[in-house]
């Protein structure tokens, strides 16, 4: 995914990363960490009364969950330079396994031997359906001379 120079992408290449499944215990670690408590993540008969019938994973969990995800190279990886377009597009449940989608959409050759990788990334889930889109951005090194 983020392994390769800047020269070394094409516009139009795609990839696809391992799966990981969504645990309980994922829920209730992020709502630890980011103090969001709402009852539909984590109260399973407050869950149950919603269109859902079932807790849902936090949207911004799965996108980080998602981050985990990324082939990350430390020598050619400078930095990740943020999303645009994000939406969370159906919900992620217990036991659900997602993985990455990419598609690289722009190349952008910076300064000081850096560039940015633009690809519209898809997370989805083992019934294919998508959960989370987005456009991120990641500062790649070009390679040395």
């Amino acid at each position: 995914m983020f392994s390769k120079y800047l020269d070394e992408y094409s516009v139009g290449e795609t990839w696809v990363s391992k799966g990981r499944t969504i645990t309980e215990a994922d829920l209730i670690m992020f709502s630890a960490f980011s103090g969001d408590w709402f009852p539909l993540h984590t109260d399973k008969e407050y869950a149950a009364k919603t269109p859902y019938e079932q807790r849902i994973a936090h949207g911004m969990s799965v996108l980080s969950i998602a981050t985990g995800l990324l082939q990350l190279e430390p020598d050619v990886v400078v930095a990740f330079y943020g999303m645009d377009h994000v939406r969370f597009t159906n919900p992620t449940f217990i036991g659900d396994t997602i993985h990455l989608e990419g598609k690289v959409l722009d190349i952008q050759k910076k300064d000081n031997g850096r560039g940015l990788v633009v690809t519209q990334m898809e997370i989805k889930k083992q019934t294919g359906e998508t959960v989370v889109v987005a456009v991120m951005k990641m500062v790649v090194k070009t390679p040395e001379i």
